[in-house]
């Protein structure tokens, strides 16, 4: 897998939590009626705002890289309600994955773990591994349990541009048409999560983002090594 490095680096966790639910039942209703017709759903997170689809449509799916005009080399990431959810796209789950998901979900750190049979390979750009997060805002947990379904979110923007955080952001690079936008306010964090892989030993950070290596590597008691530096960053 290959993942993007944002510009900007955090190094500490600020709130995550996003009480804010612009959107009613009703515009969950109708987000789910719009993906029932071929169409993309647009979701807040804590981070940024992403593009959604059902993570085992594979028709729905390809519709995001042709919306984005993101390169199908470039894997997505699935959003899951809860652990229960994750398991279905994982092939296996490890003791390391629940420790993360109790300490950091909902919240910014994504897994790479072994896919599931059933991805469609679209999904993880033809992969062994699939990314999964629990995004940590009321909205789209909502959305996600009402669908009963994962779904692949990357950031709801052209590829290339500045990813949006901010419904406003979101209609800039897509028309009404073409994709239905939940709108829950502005994001928290304004930048990407964290994607550790746990398919390694050490796990190995791909992506920095708004968990650190530190954090993680003290919620695990082991170490934990960074792709940026790999002599060590982030051992504990």
């Amino acid at each position: 897998m290959r993942w993007m490095t944002p510009q900007m680096m955090a190094t500490t966790t600020p709130p995550l939590t996003n009480s804010t639910m612009h959107a009613s039942p009703e515009d969950i209703a109708q987000a789910i009626v719009a993906l029932s017709e071929g169409r993309l759903v647009a979701f807040p997170t804590e981070t940024v705002y992403g593009l959604g689809a059902d993570a085992f449509d594979a028709t729905l799916v390809e519709g995001i890289f042709r919306a984005k005009g993101r390169p199908a080399s470039n894997p997505l990431i699935v959003h899951v309600v809860d652990e229960s959810m994750a398991k279905r796209v994982c092939a296996a789950w490890p003791a390391e994955a629940s420790v993360l998901a109790a300490k950091f979900w909902p919240g910014p750190l994504t897994l790479v773990l072994p896919k599931a049979e059933g991805v469609p390979g679209i999904v993880t750009a033809g992969g062994s591994t699939v990314a999964v997060r629990c995004p940590s805002h009321p909205l789209t947990l909502a959305l996600l349990e009402t669908l009963g379904s994962p779904m692949v979110g990357p950031s709801a923007n052209r590829s290339g541009h500045i990813s949006p955080t901010c419904a406003a952001h979101v209609r800039m690079s897509f028309d009404e048409n073409q994709v239905f936008i939940l709108d829950g306010g502005p994001c928290t964090g304004g930048i990407e999560s964290t994607v550790l892989d746990l398919t390694r030993d050490p796990p190995r950070v791909l992506r920095p983002g708004l968990v650190s290596a530190e954090e993680i590597a003290e919620a695990l008691g082991s170490a934990v090594t960074d792709a940026q530096h790999p002599s060590g960053t982030g051992q504990h």
